[in-house]
């Protein structure tokens, strides 16, 4: 893997498309399957996230890697269905699709607005199902991985999140079936499920909150964005070949 040292290519000629890669974790596994030697579609949501992307997009370059920008919402069939072809057009196949992108609107489910439920789910689940389904046919040419990022929140649940944690518990779920169902045309179908990782979302709990997420993490740290790429490129290579359909956790082992 790219951390390894120059010459570890397992990635040398694929591509990867990695939604919501403007920032964070998504940007994170983005790096990580260029180094790795991955040319990378790098998808934002929207305008105020432009910046970002480009921004993703020059440390692809930088890397020596190609980097094709391109705005898709992933709540849009069509949308995806666009991006999808622009990313075989420009950069002539897909070998790997990340779903990444994702968000919150956290509040009690006596207080959690219609929306506030329509939206997590339609970008979270749907969004993960809508771009899966648009890269299907380019993933079958190449026999490509598919890699979802869920959340523990979606295995144990969580106070204030019933709309994320059902949106990916749904997505474990989706990534059991596609395995299921795409097994046996050469393209697996693994899930991530994050803990606390350190993010700007994370970085503004109090100091309070922070020292009680700690204290039920055995490592009494914060996972990195890192920990989380460094798995989702191991996922990509040809050293994950024969996992499929599984959900791996990576949490600090979270009590």
């Amino acid at each position: 893997m790219g951390s390894c040292g120059p010459g570890m290519v397992d990635l040398e000629g694929k591509v990867a498309l990695v939604t919501g890669s403007s920032r964070g974790i998504g940007r994170s596994i983005a790096l990580e399957l260029a180094k790795d030697g991955a040319d990378i579609a790098v998808n934002y949501p929207f305008e105020a996230e432009l910046e970002n992307a480009n921004e993703t997009a020059r440390l692809v370059h930088e890397l020596g890697r190609r980097a094709l920008v391109v705005e898709a919402n992933v709540a849009n069939l069509s949308s995806c269905e666009e991006m999808a072809k622009r990313v075989v057009s420009e950069l002539g196949k897909i070998d790997i699709l990340v779903n990444n992108a994702g968000v919150t609107a956290d509040t009690l489910i006596l207080r959690m607005k219609e929306s506030d439920w329509d939206k997590v789910i339609e970008i979270n689940l749907k969004g993960t199902f809508n771009c899966t389904k648009a890269c299907l046919r380019a993933l079958m040419e190449t026999k490509g991985r598919i890699i979802n990022i869920s959340s523990v929140i979606g295995i144990m649940g969580n106070i204030g999140q019933a709309n994320y944690a059902a949106s990916k518990g749904g997505i474990i779920a989706l990534t059991k079936s596609v395995a299921k169902e795409m097994g046996s045309r050469g393209i697996t179908c693994n899930a991530i499920a994050p803990g606390f990782i350190e993010t700007p979302m994370t970085q503004a709990l109090t100091e309070q909150v922070r020292n009680e997420y700690l204290s039920k993490i055995p490592l009494r740290r914060f996972g990195l964005p890192e920990d989380i790429a460094g798995v989702a490129s191991f996922l990509a290579s040809p050293k994950g070949s024969y996992i499929n359909g599984a959900t791996i956790v990576i949490d600090g082992g979270l009590l």
